[in-house]
């Protein structure tokens, strides 16, 4: 079914209005959603769901939004759900987002108005080849653009107009859930996978169109605790060992070949992400990851023999590590499962574009989501340059996610 034959886009429209309300999460607050303006766009959503006829749309307490497509066929058909985040980066200001629409683009430089000294350049961003002719979304210079993932909660949006609207799409059940903080690592903490009721889900939140993506980082954090010995600065000879400044060449002995910096593909790494502290005692945060699960503990102990080895210089210190889980490699479940990616894929093909299975470098709601008991991989939103200045979306990319999402609807319903 060619639906670009008989469907009136709002993809583009719903975008250009989401990304000037800010929604940026923060990491620091100890309040859930982290910050209350979430919800602002929760409201919104809620409100056009209701006007397009999904009657149960609702925010509750946490700032998720909840809704439903009823059926349209005969057929028991399993409920999948469909799902991206509100919340953008806080590595980027997400206030006053001034969108631009670059018309037809023809390979050009696109240099940002209110700071002309961010510019998109083709030869930094490659997928931009695939964009001639395109039109290119990017904010004026100053914020991020907020694609991720506003670009998907627009295309799930859509989705649901084109559904209500179109009752020849057949369907099953189709469940909606956008999230708060999904940024900051919380965006299912609270998610109520019961009212849910769904047998598998897709985030739409990955990266270039035709993207599917299968596999994450099985991912844990790691705190290095370091006790040295305090004595007053000015009596300090033969006495004094800076934990502070033990941290400090700890981080400097890491191995290079480790880091984030010098690792690609299905590379894993260890980063220390932050660290604070005096001279008797000093932290440093680690995030480790890999795409094989047994070899984040081998990560740890790379942190333990170089810590051991530094601490050999300072005997009257000591350290210790805490690990904590934070995500798994959700291919493992998906596994279980092959017809959820299987079906994606070839929604993904029935729209004209080639279907690419990748691996993400990172974490999504749906690596938790899986474990959850909700198998849920992650389909391309077409959003670029995530969490910066640069950050763009083209009309034409999210329009073929839209696609791809009543393609798979249709799918679930064929095949029941």
């Amino acid at each position: 079914m060619n639906f670009s034959s008989f469907i009136k886009f709002t993809v583009a429209e719903r975008f250009l209005r989401y990304v000037t309300i800010d929604t940026q999460s923060d990491p620091t607050s100890v309040s859930f959603p982290s910050t209350e303006k979430q919800k602002d766009l929760g409201r919104m959503l809620v409100d056009e769901l209701l006007a397009i006829g999904l009657t149960d749309a609702h925010l509750d307490e946490y700032g998720y939004v909840y809704a439903t497509i009823p059926s349209n066929t005969d057929k028991q058909v399993p409920v999948i759900c469909f799902c991206s985040h509100m919340d953008t980066a806080p590595d980027c200001s997400g206030k006053d987002v001034k969108p631009i629409v670059h018309k037809n683009y023809r390979g050009q430089d696109l240099i940002l108005p209110d700071d002309d000294t961010q510019v998109i350049r083709m030869a930094e961003y490659e997928d931009l080849k695939n964009q001639i002719g395109n039109d290119v979304i990017t904010a004026s210079g100053t914020t991020l653009l907020g694609a991720d993932n506003k670009a998907g909660v627009a295309e799930i949006m859509d989705a649901c107009y084109q559904l209500m609207n179109h009752p020849e799409i057949k369907h099953g059940d189709i469940r909606i859930l956008f999230t708060p903080d999904e940024e900051v690592g919380h965006g299912v903490d609270h998610v109520d996978i019961a009212k849910l009721g769904a047998f598998a889900a897709y985030t739409m939140d990955g990266e270039s169109a035709g993207n599917m993506e299968n596999e994450t980082f099985s991912a844990d954090g790691a705190r290095l605790t370091i006790n040295g010995v305090s004595s007053h600065p000015g009596f300090a000879k033969g006495k004094m060992e800076s934990a502070i400044k033990i941290a400090g060449q700890i981080i400097a002995a890491l191995p290079d070949e480790l880091s984030p910096e010098h690792t690609e593909g299905m590379q894993g790494f260890v980063h220390p992400v932050g660290m604070e502290g005096h001279v008797e005692t000093a932290t440093i945060d680690f995030i480790i990851r890999d795409f094989d699960e047994a070899k984040l503990a081998d990560h740890v102990e790379v942190i333990h023999k170089t810590a051991t080895e530094v601490l050999k210089k300072f005997p009257g210190s000591t350290f210790d590590i805490a690990v904590s889980q934070q995500y798994r490699n959700m291919k493992g479940i998906l596994d279980q499962h092959p017809q959820i990616v299987d079906y994606a894929m070839e929604a993904i093909n029935r729209t004209g574009l080639t279907a690419k299975l990748c691996s993400i470098r990172g974490g999504t709601d749906g690596s938790r989501l899986s474990f959850m008991g909700l198998p849920c991989p992650n389909i391309f939103a077409g959003e670029h340059a995530f969490h910066s200045r640069h950050e763009w979306v083209s009309v034409q990319d999210m329009q073929k996610a839209v696609e791809t999402i009543l393609h798979l609807c249709m799918i679930w319903e064929e095949k029941s």
